[in-house]
């Protein structure tokens, strides 16, 4: 099926026309296909892809499952989402690699992409099937334990070894687990005030130092998951300057709320790694402009209602964030140019380019512009709305932004021609 916008910005540039044809992006020729999208106003984007985001499935779709996380992917403008490996069982096999990879293709409103784990079980003792998981029809290139650090350093060499021979990715979940035993949140003046235990930004920044020495002498590529700090950001900076192959994705989450959300006790705000404070919020934001943090990944975390309607001691950690992240990074003011209006290109690249390329995901992330695959996303800039945790096409509604008025509105996503959201609604 064929489709005509008019009238559209391609990232933030003069206004023009785009023909949606054959599941290609085409200059219009004449043509007036019978449907049309004004897009008068809309900013288009490359579909954003995402490079963390837990899906549930197997195992907890009380939570969520590839179909209704899927669904929030896309109404939150994005095409592509690396479905992290702990499941139930863990994807730990190119079985359930493969599982998670069909479901996704079925449900058909994003790219769902496994992403392996490092060791059996995520119990940080053995290596997970690498190759084999590599080898599978998923076709696996990143490997994670997220939800716990592979912290034995002889473990970690080994996995940067191994996946070098692919070009592999190790995305480490940083926390040094003997510095974190019972803590609930961020380790300062609100925690001690609260009687919390507390969680040092040390025990992140000391794996990640760690990390970037075995990675460079490997010479293999390793990604840092959800970094928090303003102490990471200097070890990711002088690590980069050195030539070491590291990146970082920083979390929504992280670049606007910070520890003093615990005072209220609500659990929502209870996340891995902990939410930390304004100076570290400041420093994180300052990074993803420079290039030092690479993407912005949501680290999409959906729970049922007993894991977060308890006391906050007993709730699991996490957040949802699909369907809010480009909204929360358009209100941090981040990514903007010299005069201080957004940089669209910019948020193209921390949001879809990189962390395509990251992925190893060849379809995603190219500009929508004629001869290019039509997997994109229309932005709203103008529109603002007020986040309604309960309207939600996540399972889960475990969402620190409700009652928050944010900017910017998912009008359209599109999926190799093919429209998996239209005037803001989910087409599937």
């Amino acid at each position: 099926m064929a489709y005509l916008i008019k009238n559209v910005s391609v990232l933030g540039g003069a206004a023009r026309d785009l023909l949606i044809e054959d599941g290609v992006i085409k200059e219009p020729a004449g043509e007036n296909p019978r449907n049309i999208i004004d897009g008068t106003g809309l900013v288009a984007l490359p579909g954003l892809v995402d490079l963390h985001t837990h899906l549930r499935e197997p195992g907890r779709e009380d939570a969520e499952t590839v179909e209704t996380g899927s669904r929030a992917a896309a109404l939150g403008g994005y095409t592509a989402v690396c479905a992290m490996a702990n499941t139930s069982p863990v994807a730990d096999t190119a079985g359930v690699v493969e599982q998670v990879w069909r479901l996704g293709r079925e449900a058909g409103l994003v790219d769902v992409q496994p992403i392996g784990a490092v060791t059996i079980g995520l119990a940080g003792e053995r290596l997970a099937e690498l190759g084999a998981m590599a080898d599978s029809a998923a076709t696996v290139r990143i490997f994670s334990d997220d939800g716990h650090c592979v912290a034995d350093p002889r473990l970690m060499r080994r996995a940067l070894e191994y996946v070098k021979a692919f070009d592999g990715v190790i995305a480490q979940h940083a926390e040094e687990p003997r510095l974190t035993e019972g803590a609930q949140m961020h380790e300062g003046e609100v925690a001690t005030r609260l009687g919390l235990t507390g969680w040092p930004a040390v025990a992140e920044e000391a794996i990640i130092a760690r990390d970037v020495l075995l990675a460079e002498h490997v010479g293999s590529r390793l990604h840092v998951c959800h970094l928090s700090t303003a102490g990471s950001v200097e070890v990711v900076r002088q690590a980069k300057a050195r030539g070491v192959r590291v990146t970082a994705e920083v979390t929504p989450h992280h670049l606007v709320l910070t520890h003093d959300r615990a005072e209220s006790y609500d659990p929502v705000f209870k996340v891995n790694p902990p939410l930390r404070t304004a100076d570290d919020v400041k420093a994180l934001r300052t990074a993803l402009a420079e290039g030092i943090i690479d993407v912005v990944a949501t680290d999409h975390a959906p729970h049922a209602v007993e894991d977060k309607e308890c006391e906050w001691a007993y709730a699991r950690p996490g957040m949802v964030g699909l369907e809010t992240a480009l909204s929360v990074v358009l209100s941090t003011g981040a990514l903007t140019t010299s005069d201080g209006t957004i940089d669209w290109d910019l948020i193209a690249e921390r949001m879809s380019r990189t962390p395509a390329r990251i992925a190893g995901l060849a379809e995603h992330g190219h500009d929508p512009l004629p001869g290019a695959p039509a997997t994109f996303t229309l932005v709203d800039p103008a529109a603002t709305r007020t986040v309604d945790a309960t309207e939600t096409a996540s399972r889960s509604t475990n969402n620190p932004y409700a009652g928050m008025s944010l900017p910017g509105r998912i009008v359209a996503t599109f999926l190799r021609g093919e429209p998996t959201v239209l005037d803001g609604k989910a087409q599937k």
